[in-house]
């Protein structure tokens, strides 16, 4: 009962539970039936006791074997009551657990896709998966068994308790207040454990981002031989779990310790209490071996009373932390008064934009640039110049500090983001692929797009031969993440993906410089075919693959430096567009003014 007082005393406590009574309400009748089973339970845990006085008094002492015959009987049909009753009550549990665990986190990764770039940017995988997926069960199941085993236990107490008083009230006073003691150590638990038990979660999140990162990392660690590193690094985060384990037994151990001697001092009293109203005819032999036994059953789980408490608050703070996931709001929001967007008809436009990550400095200082519709524009300039931060605040990954993006006149932040989206394509440097076949992967683009069309995106993204090579066509596993792809076929499934989407933006963010030759040509050949009738956005190192940009934007620590067609950057005395020009092709092109002359 401590442990309910002191939860009861937390508000946030309350909250949570008056917000789980949403979830359990569908299934409230068979989860109360569970609660309901678990009173009888653990009310027959009496019956032995009680049946021991008459067995006693006129068996033991009476020597009488005429009188109850029946006791065994009763007690062997009880027990088996009991363990009837407690197989349905873990069934039914189960069952609305299992319900309850589904709803939750299928509502947790509702969630998980709502969020923005800047909120994973902020964590890892590890600790995604805990507050997304495993706190969920922890919160249901593991609460509901929890419950479970309270309940049994609270109404065994009571049940042991009234037999104490029916043999002996006198003798029960002295029980009670023996308990009580025993069990005031437990109302301080949550303050003991909640710190730890956060430590604890971390650490959990360390290790499961290790398991995924040796996953998705295989490669890279066999390669460089860090195995040995990887161990000692994974033995550390073991390591800082066994220190939480041993810290949670420094404060919380000593609690069963601490009962085992108070109930060994209330034992020892009722024997000596016992004996003594025995020889003073105060009760008789009979009421004092019931009382005993009652003793004795009462008395046994609090010694182990500490573990029960720790795993109800281990469930209790995994559901608060399960609340704080559903609760949490992308910063990227959607505007109340955000409208569509049917069509880009006139352009694009970044007006004086200024933008940093989290709470850091700004990384874009004053970005101005105008794109017309149908224009190629290529973004340029050294790695960490701010070119992709650019093309990701088009759709919305991010948010701006300052300035405005804008589409046809348009704030983006004035557009309903699927509609912002959907008019966006990305083909990355390293384009995602999902765990399934090549057909589902390119379907992602328009999941209702016809097999004509499908045909149609896979010739334009020159993929018709590869596909007509394998056995099982459009329908091969590509493996997760694509491994079971090369570059330049992942590259051309990303590609065949945003024809069939068929956005009038299209952003080509390194799209060919991961490539061999013979890889890159083919997937230029796609690329072009995708740029057809579209305002493109491209980023690359390489300037030989953007020569002939409509606009050629210079971008160099945050900032636009330069703008114009490569025949005017390129004459640009001094510039920073001619100094890459000049470094990338000193040794195999003619010098600019050559060049010039020639186009």
């Amino acid at each position: 009962m401590n442990i309910i007082h002191s939860l009861l005393k937390n508000n946030r406590f309350c909250r949570d539970c008056a917000r789980m009574w949403v979830y359990v309400r569908p299934f409230w009748f068979w989860a109360l039936m569970a609660m309901v089973i678990c009173i009888p339970i653990g009310a027959l845990d009496s019956v032995i006791a009680l049946f021991l006085k008459p067995y006693t008094d006129n068996v033991v002492v009476a020597k009488n074997m005429d009188s109850p015959w029946y006791i065994p009987l009763l007690i062997v049909g009880f027990t088996t009551l009991q363990g009837l009753l407690n197989y349905a009550s873990q069934y039914l549990n189960t069952w609305v657990g299992g319900k309850l665990t589904r709803r939750l986190r299928a509502e947790l990764y509702d969630r998980l896709l709502e969020m923005d770039a800047p909120f994973f940017d902020s964590r890892t995988s590890g600790e995604v998966m805990l507050l997304f997926n495993s706190d969920a069960d922890t919160a249901c199941s593991g609460l509901l068994d929890n419950m479970k085993r309270l309940i049994t236990r609270v109404f065994s107490s009571v049940a042991l308790v009234g037999v104490l008083i029916y043999n002996s009230w006198q003798l029960s006073i002295m029980a009670v207040l023996i308990m009580a003691v025993a069990l005031a150590p437990v109302s301080k638990m949550r303050r003991m454990l909640r710190s730890l038990v956060d430590r604890n979660v971390d650490a959990g999140f360390k290790v499961n981002s290790a398991y995924n990162e040796t996953f998705a990392g295989n490669r890279t660690i066999t390669s460089y031989n860090l195995q040995q590193s990887m161990k000692d690094r994974f033995n550390g985060f073991l390591q800082e779990i066994f220190d939480i384990s041993l810290g949670m037994i420094r404060r919380t151990g000593w609690i069963t310790p601490f009962a085992h001697f108070i109930v060994s001092i209330g034992l020892g009293l009722a024997i000596a209490l016992g004996s003594w109203m025995i020889v003073t005819e105060q009760i008789t032999p009979g009421e004092f071996v019931s009382f005993l036994a009652a003793l004795i059953m009462l008395y046994t789980p609090l010694k182990n009373i500490s573990n029960v408490a720790a795993s109800v608050q281990v469930s209790f703070i995994a559901m608060e932390r399960m609340f704080g996931s559903l609760d949490r709001r992308p910063s990227v929001a959607e505007s109340p008064d955000a409208g569509a967007l049917d069509a880009v008809e006139r352009g694009i436009s970044l007006k004086d934009v200024t933008f940093g990550y989290g709470d850091g400095p700004d990384v874009l200082h004053g970005v101005s640039l105008d794109v017309r519709v149908g224009q190629v524009v290529a973004l340029v300039g050294n790695s960490g110049g701010g070119k992709s931060t650019v093309v990701s605040l088009l759709p919305r990954f991010y948010d701006v500090r300052g300035g405005s993006v804008m589409i046809d006149g348009r704030d983006v932040r004035d557009i309903r983001l699927k509609d912002l989206r959907r008019s966006i394509s990305f083909v990355f440097q390293d384009n995602f692929l999902f765990e399934g076949t090549i057909r589902e992967n390119i379907m992602l683009g328009r999941a209702d797009a016809t097999e004509r069309e499908l045909e149609s995106a896979v010739r334009s993204a020159c993929l018709t031969e590869f596909i007509g090579s394998l056995e099982k066509g459009l329908d091969t596993e590509v493996g997760e993440r694509g491994v079971l792809l090369s570059g330049g076929q992942k590259q051309r499934v990303a590609i065949a993906r945003a024809f069939l989407k068929d956005a009038p933006i299209v952003v080509l963010d390194e799209a060919t410089s991961a490539l061999d030759n013979r890889s890159e040509k083919i997937v230029q050949q796609a690329i072009d075919n995708l740029m057809r009738n579209k305002t493109v956005f491209v980023i690359a190192h390489r300037l030989s693959t953007v020569m002939n940009a409509d606009i050629i934007a210079v971008m160099n620590d945050g900032r636009l430096c330069e703008q114009g067609t490569h025949g005017e950057l390129v004459a640009k005395e001094g510039g920073i567009y001619r100094m890459l020009y000049e470094m990338q092709f000193s040794k195999t092109a003619r010098s600019p003014e050559e060049t010039e002359a020639g186009r």
